[in-house]
């Protein structure tokens, strides 16, 4: 019938757009790679795509753009393998579980985190993504420390604090790490969840 054509295009639009939307942040994320965020340009991203300068803009309006969605695209991972294992009951299990995954998102995708931390000040669409993200983990973590007994609320010893300076700890921990190797990460994950047992008081 004539009137499903229109919505059978529109369908092979929409997949031509996420292949190229996909190709446009591969290359961005090998760019970062090779020449980093200050030498990459939008013609760069561009050609790396296959596609031309105005066909780029059609789907991203700048750099800055291209960036904050391949970050996006890289959170995403991150929460969705975190967040299953966030909540699980048993807090210990849930720390090393958690834990794990962390390790693995830096290993894979170390160079778009540290991107995004470096950009969170000056980009304010990487920022907002960041503090989004880290308030998810900052929930989670504190559903965990709440789990093993710590008081709930936001004075020093509570859950929510203790959680935020986890998170933030995490963060900058696993930043330095990754640019030495995946060895000093492996570590430093160790130390973290040390310390995020601690302060859940699971060390016994």
């Amino acid at each position: 019938m004539p009137g499903h054509h229109p919505a059978r295009s529109r369908r092979t639009t929409e997949r031509k757009g996420d292949v190229r939307e996909r190709a446009i942040l591969d290359t961005c994320g090998a760019l970062l790679a090779q020449k980093g965020y200050d030498a990459m340009t939008i013609g760069d991203i561009a050609q790396g795509a296959g596609i031309t300068r105005g066909a780029l803009y059609f789907y991203f309006g700048s750099k800055q753009e291209v960036v904050a969605a391949l970050v996006a695209r890289t959170v995403e991972h991150l929460w969705e393998r975190s967040r299953a294992t966030a909540q699980t009951d048993d807090p210990r299990r849930a720390i090393a579980a958690a834990m794990q995954r962390t390790v693995e998102l830096w290993n894979e995708h170390g160079l778009v985190m540290r991107t995004a931390i470096d950009l969170s000040l000056t980009v304010p669409e990487i920022g907002e993504l960041w503090s989004r993200t880290a308030d998810l983990f900052i929930t989670a973590i504190t559903a965990v420390l709440e789990r093993a007994g710590v008081q709930a609320g936001n004075e020093p010893e509570q859950a929510s604090a203790m959680a935020r300076a986890l998170c933030w700890m995490i963060e900058r921990t696993f930043y330095h790490a990754s640019q030495e190797s995946r060895e000093e990460l492996r570590k430093a994950s160790s130390t973290c969840e040390h310390i995020w047992l601690i302060s859940a008081g699971l060390t016994a």
